[in-house]
């Protein structure tokens, strides 16, 4: 029992002892050595220099063998392992990155350690030199080349990396320019303008490791040729949050005080990239693609426009808004259009999104041209190796990235020229242009990330550039243009998602039209949060939010309304015809005006007559009335309706129509007789009375005469 119980342990030991490192590109291969081989970590440090360029540039390897079997071994040697010739080019490269079983076949008998025992858990440092000449290397290029630790002899775990030497070649190498765009894009994280947050994981992203930390610590040292695309709804959320917030919990709010470290990574962010290229992103990172396709296609404009007010006024007064970089660098034609309508004349592109025309066996220009309906749009097309290593797949050492980086970039410099260009002996070929962009939202290595932006600078076949610097040029190979498939079609926010949202902003416009001075609505950033393409991958949340701000906008529309417009509550019309008042009350602190527009919806018992030429202005907190004339049929009486609705000074329905019941009371025919025999019985007594009067006076006078004769 013991002896299996031993067993049983070794067994598992040798199962969960360290994988063989692996360098990015190959996280998704399965390591070929076997589980007892997984047990040494080898791992190396430093290779100097990074770049050897003359044929006696002593090469000094340095790193760390690790014992992990959990038991002594005895002859151990720890190799460098070579191969004498270079990539013949990139895809090779890529074949022997994706094959963890691909080994340099050399042996280097001049680099080599031996241990006659290296005890359980026991770390050995070692370090190698060699030279190009003793490594057989003949010509620039990329060599593969690894160390590994040999018990006995056998190989059992192995470090692989790359090479590049880099002599002066007959034929001079270009210098292509590269540009480096770095995203710093997230998730909306409030509802409307004014209230809480839904979440409060930005204030974990902003310190420590958190990720929003991490980019500022890339963006102090990062020269200002590297351009930086921000959402401008972060910044707004982080300003927000330095002034004190609140953010919603089960049980109701929770508020927070100012957040100083929100603050400080605004200062930060304004300071390190005072004179880096910054571009802002439309608000809120909409998915373009999606209101292009479902018929919201104002929001862009205005997503562009708020998102350039907002990073100019929040960090950068430069920040440009012509530059887009659409949700997972995906777009097509109708979505293309669209932002060209909005004056954007440069997207950035997945190299899926447009690839070359014809097959091509070098790396094409990152620069070409699209149609668009408002003229030409300069398409770049981010290179997606050199993308993946400033965001690997796994852990992995800056010095493995780099080493790729150098090798990957040196490729591209050898790369003979694209077909049709023709190079005279010792000229150089026409420069290509190169574009690196990580994932939009990015997790990044700041030690990483920083590593290869300095390497980008120190080497002598790039030439580091602004991304807005980059156009199509003579290197410039025909594309076939966008490719959007279905797949891409479903990952676009939905029509059942986004028909909420287009009601609430057909709403929230009108709360802007109402006003007299016709300001932009308060609801716009709020809006503009819910057509985020972060919601792709979070529609419940998006959703969530979506009925927030509804309902937060329908309140506001409320707060203009008619009072007394209760069908239980009937206004009289007395007689035939007359007026009624209509009210409106307007809460808002703002002026406003409308029209009222006043129909009957019974008119064979009643017509209204009421045409408004001039808008009713309304002061804030106060009441406006229009008088409306109305006429009863002939011989009715009784209670008709009439539908009243209020309107903007376009003209669009503002709110929903409200009914009033009108009561008539107008005469019948026979009423309007004995009414007639009425007055003329009035009329009779009052000729009568008149002429008593006439009488009297004159017998008074004849009376005065009389007596007046007898004295």
């Amino acid at each position: 029992m013991i002896r299996k119980a031993a067993l049983l342990a070794a067994l598992s030991a040798a199962l969960l002892a360290p994988t063989v490192a692996v360098t990015p590109g190959s996280a998704a291969a399965k390591p070929a050595v076997t589980a007892q081989r997984q047990s040494f970590a080898v791992s190396i440090s430093s290779i100097t220099p990074e770049a050897p360029r003359n044929v006696t540039d002593e090469i000094k390897f340095t790193g760390t063998v690790r014992n992990d079997t959990g038991s002594p071994q005895y002859n151990v040697s720890i190799r460098l392992r070579y191969q004498s010739q270079p990539f013949a080019d990139r895809a090779a490269l890529s074949a022997y990155e994706a094959d963890p079983a691909a080994i340099p076949p050399l042996v280097s008998s001049v680099s080599s350690m031996y241990i006659p025992t290296l005890a359980a858990g026991a770390q050995q440092e070692f370090e190698f030199t060699a030279t190009p000449s003793q490594l057989g290397y003949r010509s620039f290029g990329v060599y593969p080349v690894a160390v590994d630790v040999a018990p006995n002899g056998v190989s059992q775990a192995m470090q692989r990396t790359y090479l590049t030497y880099a002599p002066a070649t007959p034929q001079k190498l270009p210098r292509n320019k590269i540009a480096i765009a770095l995203p710093v894009i997230d998730q909306p994280h409030r509802s409307t303008d004014d209230g809480a947050f839904v979440d409060d994981k930005l204030s974990q992203a902003l310190t420590g490791r958190g990720r929003l930390a991490d980019l500022a610590r890339i963006a102090q040292s990062a020269p200002t040729t590297v351009t930086w695309v921000f959402d401008p709804a972060l910044l707004d959320d982080i300003s927000r949050m330095a002034k004190g917030y609140s953010v919603k919990t089960k049980d109701g709010e929770e508020k927070k005080p100012a957040s100083a470290e929100a603050d400080q990574w605004l200062k930060t962010m304004r300071s390190a990239l005072a004179a880096s290229p910054v571009v802002a992103t439309p608000y809120a990172d909409p998915d373009v693609a999606a209101l292009a396709h479902q018929g919201l296609d104002t929001q862009t404009a205005r997503a562009i426009e708020l998102g350039g007010q907002t990073a100019r006024s929040l960090l950068n007064q430069n920040a440009k808004t012509n530059i887009n970089w659409p949700a997972n660098g995906l777009l097509d034609p109708d979505a293309l259009d669209l932002l060209s309508v909005s004056e954007v004349d440069t997207v950035l592109l997945n190299s899926t999104n447009l690839p070359p025309q014809q097959p091509v066996t070098t790396t094409p220009d990152a620069a070409s041209t699209l149609d668009s309906v408002n003229g030409p749009v300069t398409a770049l097309v981010a290179d997606a190796e050199l993308s993946r290593l400033f965001e690997p797949a796994t852990s992995t050492s800056v010095l493995l990235s780099t080493q790729r980086f150098i090798a990957e970039t040196a490729m591209i410099a050898a790369e003979q020229p694209q077909p049709g260009q023709q190079v005279q002996p010792g000229r150089q070929a026409a420069p290509r242009s190169l574009v690196v962009a990580p994932s939009r939202r990015w997790n990044p290595n700041p030690t990483l990330v920083t590593a290869l932006i300095k390497a980008a600078d120190r080497l002598p076949w790039l030439q580091p550039a602004k991304l807005e610097s980059i156009k199509p040029g003579k290197a410039s190979v025909p594309r076939a243009g966008l490719a959007y498939t279905d797949q891409d079609r479903k990952e676009e926010l939905t029509r059942k998602y986004l028909d909420p949202v287009k009601e609430t902003w057909a709403k929230a416009q009108l709360t802007s039209l109402i006003t007299a001075q016709k300001t932009q609505s308060r609801f716009d950033a709020a809006v503009l949060r819910l057509t985020s393409s972060a919601w792709r991958n979070s529609t419940r949340m998006g959703r969530s939010v979506t009925t927030v701000v509804g309902k937060a906008v329908d309140d506001q529309l409320a707060e203009i309304k008619i009072t007394g417009a209760s069908p239980d509550s009937p206004r009289t019309l007395a007689g035939s015809n007359g007026v009624v008042p209509i009210s409106v009350k307007n809460e808002l602190s703002a002026q406003i005006k409308l029209y009222i527009e006043v129909k009957s919806d019974n008119p064979e018992l009643l017509t209204v007559t009421f045409e408004q030429t001039e808008p009713l202005t309304i002061g804030g907190g106060q009441s406006g009335t229009v008088q409306v004339p109305m006429n009863a049929a002939p011989d009715t009486s009784g209670d008709a309706t009439v539908t009243v609705q209020l309107k903007t000074v376009d003209g669009q329905p503002y709110g929903k129509p409200q009914r009033l019941t009108i009561r008539t009371t107008g005469y019948t025919g026979i009423a309007l007789v004995i009414v007639g025999a009425a007055l003329t019985v009035m009329l009779a007594a009052v000729v009568t009375r008149l002429l008593r009067r006439r009488s009297h006076r004159k017998l008074a006078r004849a009376a005065k005469n009389r007596e007046s004769e007898t004295v």
